[in-house]
């Protein structure tokens, strides 16, 4: 069952004269799949996640995206959360004065609500949050501080992983979530990730390095130049990036 269908989308930076970035894309991600994004820097893979999610400094143009049978582009960022939408950041910011408990706690009860499922209490809270705190390797002090602030970047992405676990998304947008991280955190990082597969969720991996991916193995690989997918593959196509680079895919384009 398709769960998001984008169709020749096109989207700019916002404002007047604003660089064009996205120049149609077309991906289609079904239910229970995984897919990966590659691409050279400024080829518009986070831009793809941040206009999924309704970031506004960006303006699109042209195309549509479907998400559940709903049109995605007529949601605000808020009703895209609510409607189990999840970003992980490339760069996750720190919020200060607001504790990770708290900021957790209303998250999941708006999404419960909208989904017509009754709130938590402290108690059921509580149990959820312990459970993936210890499929992550989250410290339970964590839930005391405020959001991310003097977490190291390290932290700052695990922590990421561990709010789309309890937040309980149905689309999953993880962008450059493994930059930055060395390999013990970023096997972490991937077994939470991977506990997050199932039937009825789809998960979309934005990264440039093939190490990601060998611990969250995906279905399709899809490689991104100048704004659009201009290859698709199995989890092969990430190895031959690695192997080759993209300078051989860019030829091709070119001599086509």
């Amino acid at each position: 069952m398709s769960l998001l269908e984008i169709k020749g989308l096109e989207a700019k930076v916002a404002g007047v004269g604003g660089r064009e970035i996205l120049k149609g894309v077309d991906l289609t991600i079904n239910a229970g799949e995984v897919h990966a994004i590659m691409g050279k820097n400024g080829s518009g893979k986070s831009t793809l996640a941040q206009v999924l999610m309704g970031k506004e400094s960006y303006e699109v143009t042209s195309g549509s995206v479907t998400y559940q049978n709903k049109d995605l582009l007529e949601m605000d960022t808020e009703e895209r959360a609510r409607e189990g939408i999840f970003l992980a950041f490339q760069y996750p910011v720190e919020i200060p004065g607001v504790s990770t408990s708290y900021f957790l706690r209303a998250a999941v009860n708006e999404t419960r609500k909208h989904r017509g499922q009754p709130i938590l209490d402290a108690k059921d809270f509580l149990k959820l949050v312990k459970d993936k705190q210890t499929l992550l390797k989250i410290d339970s002090s964590f839930m005391n501080r405020a959001i991310n602030e003097g977490f190291s970047g390290g932290e700052k992405k695990r922590n990421e992983v561990f709010q789309m676990a309890v937040c309980d998304p149905i689309f999953c947008i993880m962008d450059e979530t493994d930059s930055g991280l060395d390999i013990d955190a970023l096997k972490v990082v991937a077994q939470g990730a991977n506990t997050l597969r199932r039937p009825d969720r789809g998960i979309l991996i934005v990264t440039h390095y093939q190490r990601l991916l060998d611990y969250i193995k995906p279905d399709y690989v899809h490689v991104m130049m100048d704004g659009r997918i201009v290859k698709t593959g199995g989890p092969e196509l990430a190895h031959e990036l690695e192997e080759l680079g993209y300078d051989p895919i860019e030829k091709q384009l070119a001599g086509a």
